[in-house]
């Protein structure tokens, strides 16, 4: 079973038909031209006008004859799409109502500032707890995206290897800290004493792994914590172990989804026998992340954790399945505004070579950042892709349409200046929606900025899942060549 199908629309083309907004100008609609194709080594131009170019080509199919799309003739169009952005953006914002009515830009970024700075760096802590042997620590690696022989991932053997408590903050983000816990297949286990010993207050939720069947600790830890009111999922590892052993003992009658529901079925037994009414069992294979129940946990964890924490945990999850792509992608669009806002209210100064458009740079430059290193677009990212998949780095390159470079303030020049183009009338939507009238008061800054972000989040949703379909292809034909040896 694979994690990595896509209900409904898929978020490639979302986030298309997302780019067309940015080319809605007086209720008409322009498709590129092909000699209006940046030139040179822009690599954010040529993103920009690549996406749009494609959005616009679509949307116009949807809109207007195949003739006249072959030629390019501008059609006349609603002005719903454009609308809808202003909706959105004013639905965001409905929120923090008040804080817009302080009346200008740099009132109102001095308090979104630390909402945003809050959200991208709340605390989160994760507990990892489970027998000797079970992979506990491998969990807390595959969970942070490292390998068992990654620098800084969690030590690993046959043997009990975690005697206290030990924290492993995540490579990419630091806010976020696994815990590998002590061992609980003791013959003198308490569950009260362990929760103690391991300061159960300290985690926001925790994992329950065993890799083989669940016993009474396992049980007696799980009352032990719905007691205090900590939230937990439990874990079968080691799946891909079974199917092996079953393949070989019975390899006519072998049916993976017959084992798969054999283990299931016999994880809810014990634990119900324990005492636990419909508990949440996930079957994993740590070497496979791709596989099983992987991606199907991590949306329990998004949907289960403190509102507050969900952004910090949705980014920092593995890029495994186009689910938890599209949770990136809404979580990060949810934020555009607020990024947008305060890198024009504060420490704002004339952006070189885009007219009338002044902000941080840094902060937009750190945005970017943030949407490479959550889809895994960064240069670490990739490069531990290709050696996970004994393919050449090139081969994924190719699958990019953004930037394939750095985020430098370069960059994000270039981007600003393709996203100023029709930023006025944006900014003359907002005069007319009452609670976003301060933002209109820094002129085009705002929009431009808006708009930039929303075209680079865009881009890189689309990279991040032809990621995963390169990723995908290549599995496939792994096993197939592997099968047929």
């Amino acid at each position: 079973m694979t994690c990595l199908a896509s209900p409904g629309k898929s978020l490639a083309r979302q986030g298309l038909d997302a780019v067309v907004q940015f080319h809605v100008s007086a209720g008409s609609l322009s498709i590129p031209s092909e000699d209006s194709k940046p030139r040179g080594r822009s690599g954010g131009a040529r993103a920009l006008w690549f996406l749009s170019r494609r959005a616009l080509r679509s949307q116009a199919a949807r809109s207007s004859s195949p003739k006249d799309v072959e030629l390019g003739v501008r059609q006349p169009m609603e002005n719903q799409i454009f609308q809808s952005k202003i909706s959105e953006l004013a639905q965001d914002t409905g929120a923090l109502k008040e804080t817009f009515e302080a009346g200008n830009l740099p009132a109102v970024a001095a308090k979104l500032q630390a909402t945003l700075h809050s959200l991208e760096n709340v605390r989160l802590d994760i507990g990892i707890t489970g027998g000797t042997g079970s992979g506990k620590s491998t969990f807390v690696n595959a969970i942070r995206g490292l390998g068992d022989e990654d620098l800084n991932s969690a030590g690993t053997g046959v043997v009990e290897m975690t005697v206290e408590p030990t924290p492993y903050s995540h490579p990419k983000y630091l806010n976020i800290t696994i815990w590998d816990l002590p061992g609980i297949d003791t013959p003198t286990f308490q569950a009260d004493e362990y929760l103690q010993r391991v300061l159960v207050d300290r985690y926001d939720f925790f994992i329950i792994i065993t890799s083989d069947s669940f016993t009474a600790n396992h049980a007696q830890l799980a009352h032990g914590l719905l007691q205090r009111g900590k939230g937990f999922y439990f874990i079968r590892s080691k799946v891909d172990v079974d199917m092996a052993a079953s393949r070989r003992r019975r390899p006519r009658t072998f049916s993976e989804e017959r084992v798969l529901s054999q283990i299931r079925e016999d994880c809810w037994q014990r634990l119900e026998a324990e005492g636990l009414k419909d508990p949440k069992v996930f079957l994993l294979s740590m070497f496979e992340v791709g596989k099983y129940d992987f991606c199907l946990l991590e949306e329990s964890m998004v949907e289960g954790v403190e509102s507050h924490k969900r952004h910090a945990l949705v980014v920092a999850l593995p890029n495994i399945s186009k689910a938890i792509l599209a949770k990136k992608e809404a979580s990060l669009r949810q934020h555009i505004w607020l990024v947008a806002t305060v890198a024009c209210g504060i420490n704002s100064s004339p952006v070189p070579g885009v007219q009338d458009v002044a902000c941080d740079l840094y902060r937009l430059i750190h945005a970017l950042e943030g949407y490479y290193h959550s889809f895994g677009l960064d240069e670490d990212s990739l490069v531990k892709l290709a050696e996970q998949t004994g393919q050449p780095l090139h081969r994924f390159l190719e699958a990019i349409q953004g930037p394939k470079t750095t985020v430098t303030k370069e960059l994000v020049v270039d981007l600003l200046g393709q996203a100023s183009r029709d930023a006025s009338t944006f900014t003359q939507e907002l005069l007319n929606v009452p609670v976003l009238g301060a933002l209109a008061t820094c002129g085009i800054s705002f929009a431009t900025v808006y708009q930039m972000l929303r075209l680079s989040l865009d881009v890189a949703a689309e990279d991040a899942h032809m990621l995963i379909q390169t990723f995908l292809n290549t599995t496939e034909q792994s096993l197939s060549e592997n099968f047929n040896q």
